[in-house]
């Protein structure tokens, strides 16, 4: 990996500490490396653009979470409000170590709507998009997320099998979240 992407992961870490995103961030960045090995894209502008993409949720007080995104969530502008925060921690961290600045635009542009904006801007766009929902058809995102909704395993698995055709914009993507959905239907001990 690049040494500056580890500065940025070091650099976003405290923010991280909230709402497993420590373990989101790192699973969504590994799977970001393998769509743009498989759909191209930058990624001087999508790691670090995964990396950062959540922070936001440090400034929206823990209680609120559940509000702002899941199944019972209530309001939704908190999710527009962890994206906007989100830009300006992400903008204090590219800015402390000087990195790119038309790159650095183009991360922030990906940041401000990576939940909200239904219509994505770019390939790298479509790629943090996939990246960033494809952690819940992962082990760690499903037990996650049924966890925190109170899903009974049945409920999660019909949740993302509900959402596989919508959610996703690339080929690869949606190929990866297809088998991991017969993965999670399959296992025995969640």
């Amino acid at each position: 990996m690049n040494p500056i992407f580890d500065k940025i992961l070091h650099l976003s870490k405290p923010f991280l500490n909230t709402r497993h995103n420590d373990v989101h961030t790192a699973i969504s960045t590994s799977i970001a490396f393998k769509l743009l090995e498989e759909e191209g894209g930058d990624e001087d502008i999508v790691i670090p653009a995964i990396m950062l993409h959540d922070t936001g949720w440090k400034r929206v007080p823990p209680e609120l979470h559940l509000k702002a995104f899941g199944p019972g969530a209530t309001e939704p502008e908190l999710n527009r409000h962890h994206e906007v925060e989100g830009v300006r921690i992400a903008r204090e961290i590219l800015r402390k170590i000087k990195y790119d600045a038309p790159k650095t635009d183009q991360i922030l542009e990906i940041i401000d709507g990576h939940d909200s904006r239904t219509t994505p801007i770019s390939l790298n766009d479509m790629i943090v998009k996939d990246a960033d929902k494809l952690w819940r058809y992962t082990r760690s995102g499903f037990n996650i997320d049924i966890e925190r909704f109170g899903e009974s395993p049945g409920e999660g698995l019909e949740r993302l099998r509900s959402n596989l055709s919508g959610w996703f914009f690339t080929g690869t993507a949606k190929q990866m979240a297809a088998e991991k959905l017969i993965r999670r239907a399959t296992e025995k001990n969640r």
